[in-house]
């Protein structure tokens, strides 16, 4: 009965380290994957063969011990390492690093597999894949690019074939504004010929038609004489010349409809304009009296209006209207200066927007500056904006009007509309020399042109940010991780790879860095963290343990031969 019992044990103790050395090879040949664990074999004791339970100490006999000899032993478990691997940098910015606990979620054929393997590239489809074509799995974006945290998908990086605008919303205007120079005093009038009125032989009125309009006298020439047409205005203003505005006409159409185009054109901010504060210096505007349509223009010299004939042209008839406008003395005056600069709408089009400031009033504590703000391609038929002051202390710092919204109409367009946009005039200063007179211009703005995502950048958080070739930054969706109460639990599911198990629990999806979660470093991977010395020494262990069994049955056997000589 004991030689055979003894045979049994050894025989467990060969397969035992057989399992051992099985377990060391599988590590050993893993040194080099990408994201694997390592593994051990713990071993228990099986039950005893008892000869003898003992007795308790009495008068007569001090007690005995039990008598048992144990039967071998057996696997206990097969435990996984699950520390960190050494972390290495990679080539691609698609390939991930765990730096601390978690699994990746990637999207198996029979559902949701993890894995601690973070080499990762791109498909035909711009999915983000691992080597085997398992889809990452993490939280996408919606159409404003902000992030869907309600379910996971698998996520895309459309290189190439992505592409974004950003409307301006926040523009920073910088420069110097001198404040000791000369106030403005005069602006441009330029006044008409005589009008009259055919049908009433009266001077014309706002009121009346263009059909009906006459120069010198109610049988005077008659500059409009083509209907239906379409009338064009632009003029110089500041030396520069205007956008162009148009005008159908009709027998319908009067003088009032011909000033506000004029005045469209220019841009003449007046009292009547939206948005526009009371306080303007002189009567700026269009207006008709006695016959005489009078055109006053702005402050400033780069308010300056200079009227000729040629200005306003017929389509119908080919030419030139023969409306005549007489400049008065004096031209705009006033320190000034001006700026163009381009603004886009939510589409990435170009929008032009044309600032000018005059110094408007000085006091012994303060100076004041108007500005006025201009668009040629406002939807609106007219090109005036808004119109605002800006006030310096005596030490050319902003006191008041250091920040201002204007509204640009977009309606003939598919983009959003009106864009608001914000301005900060308080990097201004009103401090400069006469030499270097005044300046303003465009120093920020948020807003961008069309652009196409070209590379992108994932962060420790997971956030996939997409960098576009015109400077924008976009989230295009962010990479999970998943934890698990018992990771010993899970099930190898082949392709470094596990499935939940049983006693693994749940996955607990989180973002990287919360919950426990460890971080992720881009371009980066996370290597085997197969003790390879250690391995070797464990193996030469389980080797030496697995001689010493067969060595056990070797004397057995002896015995064995013994007893059958003993038969003879």
């Amino acid at each position: 009965m004991g030689l055979t019992s003894a045979l049994n044990t050894s025989l467990n103790g060969l397969t035992l380290n057989e399992t051992t050395i099985d377990v060391l090879g599988n590590n050993i040949a893993n040194a080099g994957t990408n994201g694997f664990k390592a593994s051990r074999v713990l071993f228990t004791t099986q039950l005893s063969r008892t000869l003898s339970v003992g007795s308790r100490p009495s008068a007569e006999n001090g007690g005995t011990n039990p008598r048992q000899i144990g039967l071998g032993a057996t696997t206990s478990s097969i435990v996984k390492d699950f520390t960190q691997g050494s972390v290495t940098n990679s080539s691609s910015p698609s390939d991930l690093a765990i730096e601390g606990d978690g699994f990746f979620v990637l999207d198996g054929a029979d559902g949701d597999v993890y894995s601690r393997n973070g080499n990762f590239t791109l498909n035909s489809q711009n999915i983000l894949v691992n080597a085997q074509g398992l889809r990452v799995q993490g939280y996408g974006v919606d159409e404003d690019f902000n992030l869907i945290t309600t379910q996971l998908t698998s996520l895309e990086i459309p290189l190439g074939d992505l592409n974004v605008a950003q409307q301006t919303r926040n523009i920073e205007m910088s420069g110097a504004l001198l404040s000791t120079g000369a106030p403005g005093t005069r602006a441009a009038v330029h006044l008409s010929d005589t009008l009259y009125d055919f049908s009433t032989g009266l001077v014309a009125t706002g009121a009346t038609t263009l059909e009906d309009v006459r120069v010198g006298s109610a049988v005077g020439s008659q500059p409009f004489a083509t209907f239906p047409d379409t009338l064009s205005f632009n003029t110089q203003k500041g030396g520069r010349s205007t956008a162009t505005r148009d005008l159908a006409v009709t027998t319908a159409t009067t003088v009032d409809d011909l000033m506000l185009l004029m005045n469209d054109t220019m841009g003449i901010a007046d009292t009547a304009d939206a948005g526009v504060s009371a306080g303007l210096p002189g009567t700026p505007g269009i207006t008709i009296t006695g016959g005489v349509i009078r055109v006053e223009g702005n402050y400033g010299s780069v308010n300056d209006i200079d009227m000729t004939i040629g200005d306003l042209t017929s389509e119908a008839a080919s030419g030139t209207i023969p409306l005549a406008f007489t400049k008065q003395p004096g031209d705009a005056d006033g320190q000034s200066t001006l700026t163009d600069f381009i603004i886009f709408d939510s589409l990435g089009q170009a929008v032009n927007v044309k600032m000018t400031a005059v110094l408007e009033s000085q006091t012994d504590t303060a100076t004041t500056f108007r500005y006025f703000i201009e668009s040629p391609d406002d939807s609106d038929q007219n090109v005036f904006v808004k119109t605002g002051t800006i006030v310096f202390d005596g030490n050319g710092q902003v006191t008041e009007g250091g920040t201002t919204t204007f509204d640009i109409s977009r309606n003939d367009t598919a983009a959003v509309s009106p864009m608001r946009v914000s301005v900060d005039f308080s990097q201004l200063s009103g401090i400069s020399s006469t030499s270097a007179g005044s300046t303003i211009s465009l120093s920020a703005q948020d807003g961008s042109d069309p652009g196409t995502l070209t590379n992108f950048v994932i962060d420790e958080t997971g956030v996939i940010n997409g960098v576009f070739d015109n400077g924008i930054i976009r989230t295009l969706g962010q990479v999970t991780l998943a934890r698990f109460s018992n990771p010993q639990g899970l099930l190898e599911a082949g392709s470094g790879t596990f499935r939940e198990g049983v006693s693994s629990g749940p996955p607990f999806l989180t973002t990287p860095g919360n919950f426990g979660a460890g971080t992720i470093q881009a371009g980066a991977i996370e290597l085997s963290n197969t003790d390879i010395g250690r391995n070797l020494v464990d193996l030469i262990v389980a080797s030496t343990n697995y001689r010493g069994n067969a060595r056990v049955i070797s004397s057995v056997q002896e015995l064995v031969d013994e007893l059958l000589i003993l038969g003879r």
